[in-house]
């Protein structure tokens, strides 16, 4: 991608902004999600990749733990969510939480990465419990764990602010937040998909208050349902807004929407070209987070190797159990051994460097590990 001509007018003052270093705008945001030149797009976004990251590609090695599949909320994206009294649906008790933690894997995690449903009967006590357990038992893991849309909804069954359940939290473990649930901020989009969630402005505050309170986190976009591309630059620039103010953000992930299963199972699967448009407009659009995480669960190791060359600086981790988008149709292996990732980085092109979840260098000697501060 060193020679690409780049055949779209509307991207070669794009090309001199990311150059010189300046801020690209709305309407910049709308040329690249409008622009079929996907190789232009690409090398723009490469370059401010390898500016920013060189040839480094990141990994880490982290298990996935999903407590409940109990959702008082009925999102029509969503495959995974079951009624309470679904005779599919279980809940984990806090010593099979624990247990779940470190069952079948021998390689030592870094990161417990913990999301699940909107469960009725599920307290903050619960999950500050369950977050002790797991730090009592794994001091040396990294807890990230509950989506803005959790906190929230833990805060408003408690009856206590945000920011004081957040303060809980915290005490009793948790390390960063996920960035699930942001979906898309615009409220039209909000009202078809996800009614019962938190608002866009609830997760942004959420985030807010995560991040006044020293704890990092991701935020994601999810893309390829009923969304315009106004919709996705609206989204991208409010987490750019917000960054501006706190700088908590650690990495974005694009999230390609699975719609077998779901109520929107109409709306064909997204493709490849749209995968790669994601991960680069986001580089691009995104100059003040850090990371771009191109997720291979939801876009197959095959497209997550060539996102590496699109923008993106990350391949995620191990994952092991991966439940919510499989429910949704993911037809990509629940896992992956590090071995298979360090294959797939150096394929790519990319020079591997195992990290935490706060993206510091991970040295390991046979299962133990130093994080290089």
């Amino acid at each position: 991608m060193r020679n690409v001509v780049i055949e779209d007018p509307r991207l070669k003052p794009i090309l001199a902004k990311t150059e010189n270093g300046e801020r690209l705008s709305f309407e910049d945001g709308l040329a690249l999600f409008r622009t079929h030149d996907l190789l232009a797009l690409g090398y723009m976004a490469n370059r401010v990749r390898e500016r920013l990251h060189g040839n480094v590609t990141y990994f880490n090695v982290n298990r996935h733990i999903n407590p409940t599949d109990v959702c008082v909320a009925s999102c029509r994206l969503c495959a995974f969510g079951k009624k309470p009294k679904d005779p599919r649906a279980y809940t984990m008790s806090l010593e099979q939480v624990w247990e779940a933690a470190g069952q079948g894997w021998s390689e030592a995690v870094t990161e417990f990465h913990i999301v699940g449903g909107l469960h009725p009967d599920l307290t903050l006590d619960w999950y500050c419990e369950m977050l002790r357990g797991l730090k009592e038992r794994y001091p040396q893991v990294h807890l990230k764990a509950l989506t803005m849309v959790e906190v929230a909804f833990l805060a408003k069954r408690s009856k206590l602010t945000v920011r004081q359940t957040l303060e809980r939290l915290k005490a009793a473990g948790l390390d960063s937040l996920p960035g699930g649930g942001a979906e898309i901020f615009h409220e039209r989009v909000r009202r078809i998909i996800c009614d019962h969630k938190i608002d866009g402005d609830q997760w942004l505050e959420t985030a807010r208050a995560a991040h006044e309170l020293g704890l990092k986190s991701n935020c994601t976009m999810l893309y390829g349902h009923i969304e315009t591309a106004h919709d996705r630059v609206n989204h991208l620039l409010r987490l750019r807004a917000l960054q501006d103010e706190t700088g908590g953000f650690v990495a974005f992930i694009p999230l390609a929407f699975h719609p077998e299963n779901t109520a929107l199972r109409h709306i064909p699967t997204t493709t490849g070209f749209d995968d790669l448009k994601n991960i680069a407009a986001a580089r691009l659009l995104l100059d003040n987070i850090p990371h771009i995480k191109a997720y291979w669960v939801m876009m197959t190791p095959r497209i997550a190797q060539i996102a590496q060359r699109f923008g993106a600086d990350d391949m995620d981790g191990t994952v092991v159990e991966e439940r919510i988008y499989h429910d949704a149709g993911a037809t990509t292996t629940q896992s992956l051994r590090r071995a298979e990732l360090l294959r797939l980085i150096r394929e790519a092109g990319r020079e591997p460097v195992e990290r935490d979840t706060l993206y510091r260098p991970v040295q390991r000697a046979g299962a133990t590990f130093t994080v290089l501060v």
